[in-house]
């Protein structure tokens, strides 16, 4: 019944090392605000708002609506408890024009200044017919961007063979888990170009048809805002510019 101390060799305490989050408050309380007012005044089911450093990759803000305040947890739904940012996907659509028309550029197949037509305002593949918005004529690459042409963007995508799109798509981040240290992170979905039919890399073109969260689409334009290199985003503080990997050429 008697206790007997100091069995075996005692290890020293060792101090744990700091942990500093790269959420900035007040980027995360006005994006926050200004979610919650957006979502109400369009009387949406939900949104959610990324903020991200281009040079470090740093999370600056990450806010959800509808939401919930941690210490009330009674009547609590899933609708407001997940990270919708980080779990949720959908057809990003028109944002994945500026990766097609890259890859266009970033091949030689195109320059900014080259000439599309887009007359009538339409385009049929194999017998599916694409629209734009308005007909628009003859447009150059430049323009294709700056007025969304779906029909341009077909036309400029069907130069080109699938796989090419496929990798670009693939190393912009898109069918795969983000490197975040945070749980429920999703995947989305890119489907093996092998099996996309010809209307499929169309629509494809202009982000029908594969998904992304919204996390894994912020992600993906640190190709623009970083020279051409996709990069690693991170939560926590980082000082130092992210180390990226390269999609397109700066020039592109």
């Amino acid at each position: 019944g008697r206790v007997i101390e100091d069995v075996g060799e005692q290890t020293p305490p060792v101090e744990g090392r700091d942990l500093q989050l790269s959420i900035d408050s007040k980027i995360q309380f006005f994006a926050y605000q200004k979610l919650r007012d957006s979502v109400l005044a369009n009387k949406a089911k939900a949104g959610s708002v990324v903020v991200l450093d281009a040079v470090t990759g740093e999370v600056l803000a990450l806010a959800n609506y509808p939401s919930y305040t941690p210490d009330k947890r009674q009547n609590l739904t899933g609708s407001q408890l997940r990270n919708r940012a980080l779990t949720d996907t959908f057809e990003p659509g028109s944002v994945m024009k500026p990766f097609t028309i890259g890859l266009a550029i970033n091949s030689g197949r195109v320059k900014p200044s080259t000439v599309i037509d887009t007359a009538p305002g339409s385009v049929t593949i194999t017998g599916a017919t694409i629209h734009d918005s308005h007909p628009h004529g003859a447009l150059t690459v430049e323009q294709v961007i700056q007025v969304s042409s779906n029909v341009g963007t077909t036309k400029i995508a069907m130069q080109m063979p699938a796989s090419e799109m496929w990798q670009t798509f693939s190393e912009a981040g898109f069918g795969q888990k983000p490197q975040i240290e945070f749980p429920g992170a999703v995947s989305g979905r890119l489907r093996p170009y092998k099996s996309w039919r010809p209307i499929e890399q169309a629509t494809m073109s202009y982000g029908y048809g594969l998904s992304a969260s919204l996390f894994q689409m912020v992600r993906s334009y640190t190709v623009f805002s970083h020279g051409g290199k996709i990069i690693p985003a991170t939560l926590l503080k980082n000082s130092e510019p992210a180390v990226g990997v390269s999609v397109f050429t700066e020039q592109t």
